[in-house]
């Protein structure tokens, strides 16, 4: 090939390595949150394998480019058509098992209360599998969730710092898995001691059928680890997880798809070149030769 078309494709094989740093990126994001905040391993491998598929592919791209190596760069653009259509296979799937799910403004609370009764499908029943919930409650345990919580306020009169009080609480914007997990719900009507110690009154009425309320214990390792509510609040973290990085695998996704198409054009016009054959209408030859000779 000449210089020209091996230039151009070496530059869009170097764009397509620089694209897939953002897709790794998203991916050991949500491998940080898995072992942190979410506690769910199974999405981050597809997204982190998608970016290292980007990285090898575009640099097999630009060693075909550098060496001049048609097969590699016929190899380059069949791969990365299927990395094209896996990505878009994972943008499809993340906004399809997030599509339902919000949390619920409580009255004189900032924070949203979750239930698990507003989510669906097959994402919730992954979570809420018996057997993937006991590893998911013991990561969050292992994890110490709720040590975060405490919080402290200064006295303005004795300028010490003492617990903030249960307005203080009200007012604080808590994580999904905080709201859900950390604390009983809201219609259990019990009394806040601290962030994570409350106490039942009884003369306040509570919700009859809310089955969480005789779920929490205050026992740090047990908490509302077990109450529908934590599940719900892990399944808004992941939503809040997942559609942040696929809503960056879409721009990703849009960027990919027209380097792609101008590798497409850039190995054609390249293989035009090395072939030697005229563009436009110089390719237009007479099949008889002309019976006048000069």
């Amino acid at each position: 090939m000449l210089r020209g078309g091996t230039s151009l494709l070496g530059i869009v094989n170097f764009v397509t390595f620089l694209i897939s740093i953002p897709i790794l990126g998203g991916g050991i994001w949500l491998a940080s949150r898995a072992n942190s905040t979410d506690c769910i391993r199974f999405l981050q491998w597809p997204i982190i394998t998608i970016g290292l598929a980007v990285m090898v592919v575009s640099l097999m791209g630009f060693a075909g480019a550098c060496y001049r190596q048609t097969w590699l760069l016929r190899l380059y653009l069949f791969a990365m058509f299927f990395i094209v259509v896996a990505l878009l296979f994972f943008i499809v799937f993340a906004f399809a098992v997030t599509d339902r799910g919000d949390g619920q403004v409580v009255m004189n609370r900032r924070f949203l209360e979750y239930q698990l009764s507003d989510y669906n499908g097959w994402l919730k029943d992954r979570v809420t599998d018996t057997q993937y919930w006991d590893t998911i409650s013991a990561c969050l345990r292992d994890g110490h969730a709720c040590s975060g919580m405490r919080r402290f306020a200064r006295n303005p009169n004795t300028g010490m710092l003492v617990p903030e009080t249960p307005d203080m609480f009200y007012a604080r914007d808590l994580s999904p898995i905080q709201s859900g997990c950390c604390k009983p719900p809201t219609s259990c009507a019990y009394s806040y001691v601290n962030e994570t110690f409350w106490t039942p009154n009884p003369g306040v009425p509570t919700v009859v059928n809310d089955m969480d309320c005789n779920k929490w214990n205050n026992d740090q390792q047990t908490l509302c680890f077990q109450c529908d509510s934590c599940k719900a609040g892990v399944l808004a973290g992941i939503k809040k997880s997942w559609r942040k990085v696929a809503i960056l695998n879409i721009v990703v996704l849009i960027i990919l798809v027209i380097v792609y198409v101008a590798g497409c054009a850039a190995f054609r016009n390249a293989r035009r070149i090395e072939n030697d054959e005229p563009f436009g209408m110089a390719r237009m030859t007479k099949t008889q030769p002309s019976r006048f000779q000069f």
